[in-house]
Order: C-alpha cells, then sequence, then structure tokens
C-alpha cells in the first residue's frame, strides 16, 4: 500500500519541490494551502484547505484528513514564514505574528494528529526548522527564537512518542533559493540609530541569499527521512551547516567574531 504523506505550506517553497517530488516517487501526498484553489490546477497531488494559524482550520482539516486516508505515515511540518528586521524595530504584535504560525501553528497541527498516530502506533513526524534554530544572526531575531522554540518542543516529543513506534526529526537548513525572503515580512518600525547597522546589515544579508544554493539538498535530506527507518533527530543542510552550530557550542567568542567580520565587509 503506497504511504500517506502529509506536506503543509505546499503551495510554494521547499513545501512544493516536496510534494511533487515526493507524487513522483509513487507517494500519497496530500499537501495544505490556505488557498488551494490557486494551485489545484498546476499540482499533481491532492490539496486541502488549511491555515495553521486557524484553531477552526486545524479541527476541520484533522476529520477531512482522515475521511480521505485511513493511516498517516508521516507528517511534514513545512508551513511557516521569515519576519526580518532588527529585534528593537519589530513590533511585539509582528512578533507574536510570527510564534502563532511558525511555533504555535505547527504544535496545533501536531498536536491535532498526534492521537492517530497513537492509535495506529507508527508514523513519522518530520519539522522544517533552520539553521537559525541551532544558531541566531542580527535581523533575524523572533525568526530565530520561533525556530528555536521548535527544536526545545520536538526534542521532548522524540522521547514521548518512542513507546508508539513514532519517529520525531528535523532538518535545519541554511538559505537556500526559494521564495522565503520574497514572501518574508518585514520589521514596522525604523529607529534612527541603527540606520548606519541596518544598511550595512541588508547589504549582508542580500549578498548572502544572491549566493545561495538550489534546495536540492534539502530535499534529499528530506526523502532520506522519508524512507529511513531509524531517522536522526538533527539534520542541518548546507553549506556550515554543521560547522557554526559546533564553533558556537565550543567557542562563542570564535562565532561571534566571525559573524561581525563578515558583516563589517559591507560598511560603506
Amino acid at each position: 500500500m503506497k504511504k500517506n504523506i502529509l506536506v503543509t505550506g505546499a503551495s510554494s517553497g521547499f513545501g512544493y519541490l516536496l510534494a511533487n517530488e515526493l507524487h513522483k516517487r509513487g507517494y500519497n501526498v496530500i499537501g495544505t494551502s490556505r488557498n488551494p484553489e490557486k494551485i489545484k490546477s498546476v499540482v499533481s497531488f491532492k490539496v486541502l484547505a488549511l491555515d495553521i494559524t486557524d484553531e477552526n482550520s486545524i479541527q476541520s482539516f484533522g476529520k477531512k484528513l482522515f475521511n480521505e486516508i485511513k493511516q498517516l505515515d508521516v507528517l511534514i511540518n513545512n508551513a511557516g514564514f521569515y519576519l526580518s528586521g532588527l529585534a528593537e524595530e519589530t513590533s511585539i504584535e509582528q512578533g507574536k505574528e510570527q510564534f502563532e504560525t511558525n511555533f504555535w501553528g505547527t504544535i496545533k497541527l501536531t498536536n491535532e494528529l498526534l492521537p492517530f498516530f497513537r492509535k495506529q502506533r507508527f508514523g513519522k513526524i518530520i519539522t522544517v526548522g533552520s539553521i537559525m534554530g541551532l544558531i541566531s544572526l542580527p535581523g533575524g531575531a523572533y525568526y530565530a527564537a520561533s525556530k528555536h522554540a521548535l527544536e526545545g518542543y520536538f526534542k521532548a516529543l522524540r522521547f514521548e512518542l518512542k513507546e508508539f513506534n513514532v519517529k520525531v526529526s528535523m532538518v535545519e537548513p541554511v538559505g537556500f533559493k526559494t521564495n522565503i525572503v520574497t514572501n518574508s515580512k518585514v520589521a514596522e518600525n525604523k529607529i534612527i540609530d541603527y540606520d548606519a547597522y541596518r544598511t550595512t546589515l541588508e547589504a549582508y544579508t542580500n549578498d548572502l541569499f544572491s549566493k545561495s544554493e538550489e534546495p536540492t539538498a534539502v530535499l534529499e535530506t528530506l526523502l532520506r527521512l522519508v524512507e529511513n527507518e531509524t531517522p536522526k533527530f538533527n539534520n542541518p543542510v548546507g553549506k556550515g551547516s554543521s560547522l557554526f552550530p559546533a564553533i558556537q557550542y565550543f567557542s562563542y567568542k570564535t562565532f561571534e567574531n566571525s559573524v561581525i567580520k563578515n558583516i563589517n565587509k559591507f560598511k560603506n
């Protein structure tokens, strides 16, 4: 029987690419989108409506999903967005919105599906985090905080679901060429004191993303986790994804100096 795989946020980015590839490999893929009508005509996999920031949407989605399938083999939590901006310039309202989607939305959907995983006593939960869940960089405080929070939650959940034979993993990509930047939200408040630093940081960030890799390595990592019977918890992907967290852990000063040095290259 074909494995049933749920991919949230399948209308763009990693989610879209992954859902397409899984479908090509013969899996029964169910993707989610807040506006499924917009993509139904251009995708070959099934798409269901889901807004992970809306509890009613999550509850109705859970019921509809298990009317469509009898079991769920893999949940891939991918939905989320990137909030960029200096910490003090980011409003608390924007920060809460970041957490409502990236953290609370992911957790609420996972919790909605956990009773089904426990009942069937098998399955996998794979969550797309970020290298920013293992380190943090200027200009992404709330994004990093939301991804750090996911790491902490799913580390605990991995222990708690072992007796039900449900495997829990995280994937932590560096910046890859997707629409994460074009779909990002930006801090609303601008503080004059930060003008020079913000300009330098934006130049550094734009250069970083312009040199980013195609997302092939992320797809390969996710596909391996789907097919691996004993998946690891942490799965950093991309250039420097294993090195930077290690440097930060063993010598934070070295990590900090490296970040400052690279940003300062873009000073006017």
